[in-house]
């Protein structure tokens, strides 16, 4: 299986189950996906399929053709084009696997400062249900990470919300606990905190700057567009107050282990500007995400958006890679991306395994597959005292891959997605193992703009033009 696209002057071709990519001319182009056709048809002699390719381009000549033939079948000899799914024979085994916890998301606080009009949280209520995590609670979510990790030596805590800064004592107390774990039962903790930045102040960098992996900031770009959406309650914007705080983070943490993290609406369908801000203003490290949002709410994206959001990721790679020649590139979250090791076997037909290695937990201790699913009681797991109960739920989720997904089989973007989001397909579907259509869109778009991208840093330029536009 293969994906062929033009991008920013370049003939781009992904070998999906090897992950090779290719850089080609336009003959080799333009015959590829007749050579691909005759080889699924059991036809791969050169002797039958150079007539039919003599035939049918009719632009080329026949020595030209032959050239491109054999340069098509050397790369097919190599194991880098045209290469069988070796993933799917290992499903079995997969969904059998030992279930491990290895990440918990602690909501820390069921409450927020801001009305964020977008909030699935619905400002930090969570279907309606304010609450402070106790630290009793939490102790009790951290013995069980720890139990429930088999081996594994690293674990993830994540301080969520709501806004986790307004139970921040609490943050403190179960970090120095987690770390008096540590030594006794051969674990690492990572900590990361998630916050909007209004509470944060110096004594809470400082722990955070020694205790944190990660600070994910919360701002939406511009300052128009981050007050609109993301106001106090009684309807101030917040931009100006945060701004700051976030930069004296960056700095702090010489430009690592962090990001600003916006998310883009209706409201700003031209979110590159956004992403340029927020570089403008010294953020090395930024991932601005499509809303997720039922198209009843004003400022959902739409089907009609998609062509117009695309293009917007186009010139925002172009504008990286150019920032990149200049000396002061950034790293976008969503054009990261792996062409040579990749992630694990697991991690391609999974992705962030809610439900299995991931759990959520509620400031009263229940437990749900990940922070989108808190407070639908359909997915109800357990709680800190008595685990898991509602083991049938995590085996729902252990068979959440991208072979149970129609849409996923023939799909170019399958091991770098792994799938998608299982939220956003049930809240679409009614299943975990739907699609999200208009995500998968977008998701296909980042992940061909992220390989463009490394094809001209390999390149050397920031575009090719074909040899017709040159001349």
């Amino acid at each position: 299986m293969i994906h062929q696209y033009k991008s920013n002057g370049f003939n781009i071709v992904l070998d999906v189950n090897s992950g090779a990519v290719h850089i080609v001319d336009d003959i080799v182009y333009d015959i590829l996906p007749e050579v691909e056709s005759m080889r699924m048809e059991g036809v791969k002699e050169k002797t039958k399929v150079l007539p039919v390719l003599t035939e049918k381009m009719t632009q080329y000549d026949q020595k030209a053709l032959e050239e491109a033939l054999e340069e098509i079948e050397e790369l097919a000899e190599a194991g880098m084009l045209f290469t069988e799914d070796i993933y799917e024979n290992y499903i079995d085994q997969f969904k059998n696997r030992e279930t491990v916890v290895k990440a918990l998301c602690l909501h820390i606080a069921h409450d927020c400062n801001l009305a964020c009009k977008y909030c699935f949280a619905e400002e930090g209520e969570y279907h309606g249900r304010r609450a402070i995590m106790s630290y009793e609670v939490g102790k009790k979510a951290l013995d069980f990470l720890v139990a429930n990790s088999g081996n594994r030596v690293n674990l993830e805590v994540d301080f969520f919300g709501g806004e986790p800064l307004m139970n921040w004592q609490v943050v403190k107390d179960l970090v120095i606990y987690g770390r008096s774990l540590e030594e006794k039962h051969h674990k690492k903790f990572r900590f990361t905190l998630t916050t909007n930045g209004v509470l944060l102040n110096d004594e809470i960098l400082e722990f955070a700057n020694k205790e944190m992996s990660n600070i994910v900031l919360s701002i939406d770009g511009r300052k128009e567009v981050h007050n609109y959406m993301r106001p106090h309650r009684g309807g101030q914007g917040s931009y100006d107050e945060i701004v700051p705080k976030f930069k004296k983070v960056a700095k702090t943490r010489e430009q690592m282990n962090y990001y600003v993290r916006g998310t883009f609406t209706r409201h700003n369908l031209d979110f590159s500007e956004d992403v340029k801000h927020l570089a403008d203003l010294g953020f090395k490290q930024i991932s601005v995400e499509p809303v997720v949002a039922d198209e009843k709410e004003e400022y959902a994206l739409r089907e009609s958006d998609i062509p117009g959001l695309k293009d917007q990721y186009d010139k925002l790679a172009v504008e990286l890679l150019k920032r990149h020649r200049e000396g002061n590139g950034v790293n976008f979250f969503h054009f990261m991306i792996d062409l040579e090791g990749g992630p694990c076997v697991a991690k391609r037909l999974s992705g962030c395994g809610s439900g299995t290695e991931y759990l959520a937990v509620t400031p009263w201790g229940d437990f749900y597959p990940c922070h989108q699913f808190v407070g639908q009681e359909e997915f109800l797991m357990g709680n800190v005292d008595e685990g898991i109960v509602h083991t049938e739920i995590r085996d729902r989720f252990k068979t959440c891959n991208v072979y149970a997904k129609e849409k996923c089989k023939d799909c170019f973007a399958k091991f770098y997605c792994s799938g998608g989001c299982a939220a956003n397909s049930y809240n679409f579907t009614g299943n975990i193992n739907g699609a999200y259509d208009l995500g998968c869109e977008l998701q296909r778009k980042r992940i061909e703009c992220a390989i463009m991208i490394k094809a001209a840093l390999a390149d050397g330029s920031i575009e090719r033009r074909t040899s017709d536009e040159k001349e």
